[in-house]
Protein backbone atom coordinates (compact mmCIF):
# COMPACT_ATOMS: atom_id res chain seq x y z
CA UNK A 1 0.00 0.00 0.00
CA UNK A 2 2.95 2.33 -0.54
CA UNK A 3 1.14 4.08 -3.38
CA UNK A 4 -1.70 4.99 -1.02
CA UNK A 5 0.69 6.76 1.33
CA UNK A 6 1.68 9.07 -1.53
CA UNK A 7 -1.73 9.33 -3.20
CA UNK A 8 -3.65 10.36 -0.06
CA UNK A 9 -1.73 13.58 0.72
CA UNK A 10 -1.47 14.42 -2.97
CA UNK A 11 -5.23 14.06 -3.44
CA UNK A 12 -5.92 16.15 -0.34
CA UNK A 13 -3.60 18.86 -1.63
CA UNK A 14 -5.36 18.97 -4.99
CA UNK A 15 -8.75 19.27 -3.27
CA UNK A 16 -7.52 22.12 -1.07
CA UNK A 17 -6.11 23.98 -4.08
CA UNK A 18 -9.36 23.55 -6.02
CA UNK A 19 -11.41 24.78 -3.06
CA UNK A 20 -9.04 27.73 -2.65
CA UNK A 21 -9.33 28.65 -6.35
CA UNK A 22 -13.13 28.44 -6.33
CA UNK A 23 -13.50 30.35 -3.07
CA UNK A 24 -11.31 33.23 -4.26
CA UNK A 25 -13.13 33.51 -7.58
CA UNK A 26 -16.60 33.36 -6.03
CA UNK A 27 -15.94 35.81 -3.19
CA UNK A 28 -13.92 38.26 -5.25
CA UNK A 29 -11.12 38.61 -2.70
CA UNK A 30 -8.54 41.14 -3.94
CA UNK A 31 -5.34 39.67 -5.34
CA UNK A 32 -3.15 41.57 -2.88
CA UNK A 33 -5.07 39.99 0.03
CA UNK A 34 -5.29 36.36 -1.12
CA UNK A 35 -4.38 35.40 -4.68
CA UNK A 36 -5.79 32.29 -6.32
CA UNK A 37 -3.41 29.36 -6.87
CA UNK A 38 -3.50 30.04 -10.62
CA UNK A 39 -2.24 33.61 -10.03
CA UNK A 40 0.49 32.31 -7.76
CA UNK A 41 1.57 29.87 -10.46
CA UNK A 42 1.66 32.63 -13.07
CA UNK A 43 3.68 34.89 -10.78
CA UNK A 44 6.09 32.06 -10.06
CA UNK A 45 6.61 31.36 -13.75
CA UNK A 46 7.08 35.05 -14.55
CA UNK A 47 9.66 35.46 -11.76
CA UNK A 48 11.21 32.01 -12.09
CA UNK A 49 14.81 33.09 -12.88
CA UNK A 50 14.91 35.55 -9.98
CA UNK A 51 13.20 33.25 -7.48
CA UNK A 52 15.28 30.21 -8.43
CA UNK A 53 18.48 32.21 -8.07
CA UNK A 54 17.37 33.38 -4.63
CA UNK A 55 16.36 29.82 -3.71
CA UNK A 56 19.83 28.59 -4.65
CA UNK A 57 21.41 31.24 -2.43
CA UNK A 58 19.16 30.38 0.52
CA UNK A 59 19.76 26.65 0.04
CA UNK A 60 23.52 27.17 -0.02
CA UNK A 61 23.47 29.08 3.26
CA UNK A 62 21.11 26.50 4.78
CA UNK A 63 23.39 23.60 3.87
CA UNK A 64 26.44 25.44 5.18
CA UNK A 65 24.78 26.13 8.52
CA UNK A 66 23.39 22.59 8.70
CA UNK A 67 26.71 20.87 8.02
CA UNK A 68 28.46 23.14 10.51
CA UNK A 69 25.80 22.33 13.12
CA UNK A 70 26.18 18.59 12.55
CA UNK A 71 29.97 18.71 12.69
CA UNK A 72 30.05 20.94 15.75
CA UNK A 73 27.33 19.02 17.56
CA UNK A 74 29.00 15.64 17.00
CA UNK A 75 32.47 16.82 18.02
CA UNK A 76 31.29 18.52 21.19
CA UNK A 77 29.07 15.57 22.08
CA UNK A 78 32.13 13.31 21.86
CA UNK A 79 33.96 15.68 24.21
CA UNK A 80 30.99 15.67 26.60
CA UNK A 81 30.94 11.87 26.62
CA UNK A 82 34.66 11.67 27.32
CA UNK A 83 34.70 14.19 30.16
CA UNK A 84 31.97 15.11 32.62
CA UNK A 85 34.00 18.18 33.57
CA UNK A 86 33.94 19.53 30.01
CA UNK A 87 30.21 18.87 29.83
CA UNK A 88 29.57 20.66 33.13
CA UNK A 89 31.60 23.64 31.92
CA UNK A 90 30.19 23.99 28.40
CA UNK A 91 26.64 22.60 28.43
CA UNK A 92 25.06 25.63 30.16
CA UNK A 93 26.43 27.89 27.43
CA UNK A 94 24.99 25.61 24.76
CA UNK A 95 21.61 25.97 26.46
CA UNK A 96 22.05 29.75 26.51
CA UNK A 97 22.63 29.71 22.74
CA UNK A 98 19.52 27.59 22.25
CA UNK A 99 17.15 29.77 24.30
CA UNK A 100 18.45 33.13 23.08
CA UNK A 101 16.17 34.50 20.31
CA UNK A 102 18.04 34.88 17.05
CA UNK A 103 16.20 38.11 16.31
CA UNK A 104 17.61 39.62 19.49
CA UNK A 105 21.26 38.90 18.75
CA UNK A 106 21.19 39.31 14.95
CA UNK A 107 22.03 43.05 15.01
CA UNK A 108 24.97 42.37 17.32
CA UNK A 109 26.30 39.57 15.12
CA UNK A 110 25.93 41.82 12.08
CA UNK A 111 28.00 44.50 13.80
CA UNK A 112 30.72 41.98 14.66
CA UNK A 113 31.08 40.46 11.19
CA UNK A 114 30.31 43.66 9.28
CA UNK A 115 27.53 44.60 6.90
CA UNK A 116 29.66 43.52 3.95
CA UNK A 117 29.68 39.96 5.33
CA UNK A 118 25.92 39.59 5.76
CA UNK A 119 25.99 36.01 4.45
CA UNK A 120 28.49 35.06 7.17
CA UNK A 121 26.18 36.56 9.79
CA UNK A 122 23.22 34.62 8.35
CA UNK A 123 25.12 31.32 8.46
CA UNK A 124 26.31 31.97 12.02
CA UNK A 125 22.81 32.77 13.24
CA UNK A 126 21.34 29.73 11.50
CA UNK A 127 24.08 27.57 13.05
CA UNK A 128 23.10 28.80 16.50
CA UNK A 129 19.52 27.70 15.87
CA UNK A 130 20.40 24.29 14.41
CA UNK A 131 23.30 23.30 16.66
CA UNK A 132 21.63 22.30 19.92
CA UNK A 133 19.37 19.44 18.68
CA UNK A 134 22.41 17.66 17.25
CA UNK A 135 24.42 18.20 20.42
CA UNK A 136 21.74 17.01 22.82
CA UNK A 137 20.65 13.98 20.77
CA UNK A 138 24.19 12.92 19.95
CA UNK A 139 25.22 13.16 23.60
CA UNK A 140 22.24 11.03 24.57
CA UNK A 141 23.01 8.50 21.84
CA UNK A 142 26.65 8.16 22.80
CA UNK A 143 25.59 7.33 26.34
CA UNK A 144 22.72 5.00 25.36
CA UNK A 145 25.04 2.03 25.02
CA UNK A 146 24.31 -1.39 26.46
CA UNK A 147 26.45 -1.70 29.62
CA UNK A 148 27.01 -5.35 28.79
CA UNK A 149 28.59 -4.46 25.46
CA UNK A 150 30.80 -1.88 27.12
CA UNK A 151 31.92 -4.48 29.64
CA UNK A 152 32.62 -6.89 26.77
CA UNK A 153 34.82 -4.32 25.03
CA UNK A 154 36.81 -3.79 28.21
CA UNK A 155 37.07 -7.53 28.80
CA UNK A 156 38.74 -7.96 25.42
CA UNK A 157 41.08 -5.03 26.03
CA UNK A 158 39.43 -2.53 23.71
CA UNK A 159 40.78 1.00 23.90
CA UNK A 160 38.61 4.06 24.47
CA UNK A 161 39.05 4.98 20.80
CA UNK A 162 37.89 1.52 19.71
CA UNK A 163 34.93 1.73 22.06
CA UNK A 164 34.00 5.12 20.62
CA UNK A 165 34.44 4.14 16.98
CA UNK A 166 33.05 0.60 17.03
CA UNK A 167 30.41 0.81 19.75
CA UNK A 168 29.31 4.28 20.79
CA UNK A 169 29.11 5.93 17.36
CA UNK A 170 27.06 3.11 15.76
CA UNK A 171 24.75 3.11 18.79
CA UNK A 172 24.33 6.89 18.50
CA UNK A 173 23.63 6.85 14.74
CA UNK A 174 19.80 6.63 15.05
CA UNK A 175 19.83 9.53 17.49
CA UNK A 176 22.06 11.57 15.17
CA UNK A 177 19.95 10.92 12.07
CA UNK A 178 16.79 11.88 13.92
CA UNK A 179 18.43 15.08 15.14
CA UNK A 180 19.65 15.87 11.63
CA UNK A 181 16.08 15.93 10.31
CA UNK A 182 15.17 18.47 12.99
CA UNK A 183 18.37 20.44 12.51
CA UNK A 184 17.91 20.74 8.74
CA UNK A 185 14.51 22.37 9.18
CA UNK A 186 15.85 24.65 11.88
CA UNK A 187 18.76 25.63 9.62
CA UNK A 188 16.30 26.77 6.96
CA UNK A 189 14.21 28.65 9.52
CA UNK A 190 17.33 30.22 10.97
CA UNK A 191 18.54 31.36 7.55
CA UNK A 192 15.19 32.92 6.69
CA UNK A 193 14.88 34.71 10.04
CA UNK A 194 18.49 35.87 9.86
CA UNK A 195 17.96 37.14 6.31
CA UNK A 196 14.93 39.09 7.49
CA UNK A 197 16.95 40.76 10.25
CA UNK A 198 20.54 40.82 9.08
CA UNK A 199 20.37 40.36 5.34
CA UNK A 200 17.56 42.64 4.18
CA UNK A 201 18.78 44.82 1.36
CA UNK A 202 22.14 43.03 1.10
CA UNK A 203 21.03 39.40 0.81
CA UNK A 204 19.63 38.03 -2.47
CA UNK A 205 17.89 35.17 -0.65
CA UNK A 206 14.22 34.21 -0.66
CA UNK A 207 13.55 36.07 2.58
CA UNK A 208 14.48 39.34 0.94
CA UNK A 209 12.32 38.50 -2.08
CA UNK A 210 9.37 38.02 0.29
CA UNK A 211 10.01 41.39 1.94
CA UNK A 212 10.46 43.05 -1.45
CA UNK A 213 7.23 41.57 -2.82
CA UNK A 214 5.34 42.50 0.35
CA UNK A 215 6.46 46.11 0.17
CA UNK A 216 5.18 46.26 -3.41
CA UNK A 217 1.96 44.38 -2.61
CA UNK A 218 2.99 41.62 -5.01
CA UNK A 219 1.26 38.94 -2.96
CA UNK A 220 1.33 36.23 -5.66
CA UNK A 221 5.12 36.50 -5.81
CA UNK A 222 5.24 36.30 -2.00
CA UNK A 223 3.31 33.04 -2.10
CA UNK A 224 5.56 31.71 -4.87
CA UNK A 225 8.64 32.43 -2.74
CA UNK A 226 6.99 30.79 0.27
CA UNK A 227 6.26 27.69 -1.81
CA UNK A 228 9.91 27.52 -2.82
CA UNK A 229 10.93 27.73 0.84
CA UNK A 230 8.52 24.92 1.66
CA UNK A 231 9.91 22.86 -1.23
CA UNK A 232 13.45 23.32 0.07
CA UNK A 233 12.40 22.20 3.55
CA UNK A 234 10.50 19.18 2.24
CA UNK A 235 13.41 18.24 0.00
CA UNK A 236 15.91 18.36 2.86
CA UNK A 237 13.64 16.27 5.07
CA UNK A 238 13.05 13.72 2.29
CA UNK A 239 16.77 13.31 1.61
CA UNK A 240 17.56 12.81 5.29
CA UNK A 241 14.65 10.39 5.73
CA UNK A 242 15.97 8.37 2.77
CA UNK A 243 19.47 8.42 4.27
CA UNK A 244 18.07 7.25 7.60
CA UNK A 245 16.32 4.30 5.95
CA UNK A 246 19.44 3.36 3.98
CA UNK A 247 21.71 3.40 7.02
CA UNK A 248 19.38 1.80 9.55
CA UNK A 249 17.08 -0.52 7.61
CA UNK A 250 19.23 -3.63 7.97
CA UNK A 251 19.87 -3.50 11.67
CA UNK A 252 17.69 -1.01 13.58
CA UNK A 253 14.03 -1.56 14.44
CA UNK A 254 13.08 2.09 13.90
CA UNK A 255 13.69 1.88 10.14
CA UNK A 256 12.09 -1.51 9.47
Amino acid sequence: MTWLRWLAPLGLGVLVLLAWEVAVRLTGIPVFVLPAPSRILMAGLESAPLLLSSAGYTLRLTLTAFLAAVAGGVLIAVLFTGSRLIEAALYPYAVVLQVTPVVAIAPLVLIWVGVDNASTAVVLLAWIVAFFPVLSNMTLGLRAVDPGLRALFRLYGGSRWQELWRLRLPAALPYLLSAMKVSAGLSLVGVVVAEFVAGSGTSPGLAWRIIEAGNRLQTPRMFAALLLLAAIGIGLFAVLAWLERRLLARWHDSAR
